[in-house]
């Protein structure tokens, strides 16, 4: 009876220290630094000067060089990130589901998403607009009229343009951006519209550099937030320091002339964290 007793004791002891040693190994994103743990990060696999899965299987690009600043800050060295593709229509219930810890990926702050997720930032304001051939006399939005205007199918971008400044644009829809720019290269449309800083990422590829330019119409406002848990307000403090910093300590701005500047890229300052420009 005694060595029963012993025995359930010592198990009892046992699956003590297993929890305890559990609860100190478990993922350190929770917590939002890093204490030996990964952190998972939500990016686009397919936008240049954005986020892009190159050939070797590295990622480049402005929302790259931001998540891994913002990563550093938060204690994760590059070795511990995990970069997660996450599709626009998924990036919701990829933060819901717990699949990344946070997203940057041209992630357009909105009331409808900010009912689902919460947003540090914005660290990024962009602009609707116009990517062209660097000769092409298209210099604004009623020139469309008559032309051959690209975006994507699916996208509002150039039905906005169609319905709002040129009626008689002619609408061209492809499956992906890089369809567009194929056409815009070789003639076959005159202009591609969605964010300058889409199209800037596009034009800065080393195929196309000099070949296009960027319209410079503003003719929305997109403020670029980071996309995390809803509820997760230290994380969302934590991040939001980490922008602050990159921006004061010139990071923000090495980032953009990196990824954007081939393109000749007229990016707006960085934006102030919480200041949402309608």
């Amino acid at each position: 009876m005694k060595l029963r007793n012993a025995a359930t004791a010592s198990a009892a002891v046992l699956a003590l220290a297993v929890t305890a040693t559990a609860c100190g190994s478990s993922d350190k994103n929770d917590s939002g630094s890093s204490g030996g743990g990964n952190i998972k990060i939500g990016i686009k696999y397919d936008q240049p000067g954005l986020g892009l899965k190159q050939p070797d299987g590295s990622f480049a690009g402005f929302d790259v060089d931001v998540a891994t600043y913002v990563a550093k800050e938060l204690g994760y060295k590059p070795s511990q990130i995990q970069f997660v593709e996450t599709k626009s229509a998924d990036r919701e219930n990829a933060i819901a589901r717990g699949d990344v810890k946070f997203i940057a990926a041209t992630y357009s702050i909105t009331d409808e998403r900010k009912q689902k997720v919460d947003f540090a930032g914005p660290y990024l304001l962009a602009h609707q607009d116009l990517l062209v051939k660097a000769n092409s006399t298209i210099a604004k939005g009623t020139d469309l009229n008559g032309k051959r205007l690209c975006s994507v199918t699916g996208s509002t971008s150039a039905q906005n343009i169609h319905d709002t400044i040129a009626p008689k644009a002619n609408l061209k829809q492809y499956s992906g951006y890089s369809e567009c720019i194929a056409a815009l290269q070789s003639g076959a449309v005159d202009a591609v519209t969605t964010d300058d800083s889409i199209l800037a990422g596009f034009a800065s590829q080393d195929k196309y550099k000099g070949q296009f330019k960027l319209a410079g119409l503003k003719l929305s406002n997109e403020n670029y937030g980071i996309g995390l848990k809803k509820g997760d307000t230290a994380l969302e403090k934590k991040i939001n320091a980490a922008l602050q910093k990159m921006v004061s300590d010139g990071s923000w701005n090495k980032a953009v002339t990196k990824n954007f500047g081939p393109a000749e890229y007229k990016n707006e300052q960085a934006p102030k964290i919480g200041v949402i420009v309608k």
